[in-house]
């Protein structure tokens, strides 16, 4: 589902213009990358808890030439689903 399609169908299900539905969105995602990058863990109710975690640095192994490298420490976005999203989704994997 592209971003058009979901906007279409929210609309649809809230009722609300195409335009403010877009506004909308865009509002939650401004918020909620405000909120990552200044460290905060984000709960949405029903689907999960977005949170930043820091990577330690890490060393590997070129398999093509042998050769050891260091990746430096790094942030990354962790996404933890809530449970009951979970199983939906297993369930639905496993009707497949």
């Amino acid at each position: 589902m592209n971003n058009k399609d979901f906007i279409s169908t929210l609309a649809r299900q809230t009722q609300f213009t195409t335009r403010a539905t877009q506004q909308l969105v865009d509002a939650f995602v401004a918020e909620l990358t405000a909120q990552l990058e200044e460290g905060n863990a984000v709960a949405v109710p029903g689907f999960g808890t977005l949170e930043v975690k820091k990577k330690l640095e890490r060393i590997f192994i070129n398999p093509s030439t042998g050769q050891r490298m260091l990746t430096p420490p790094k942030l990354v976005i962790n996404f933890r689903p809530y449970a009951n999203l979970r199983e939906m989704v297993q369930e639905k994997g496993e009707e497949s």
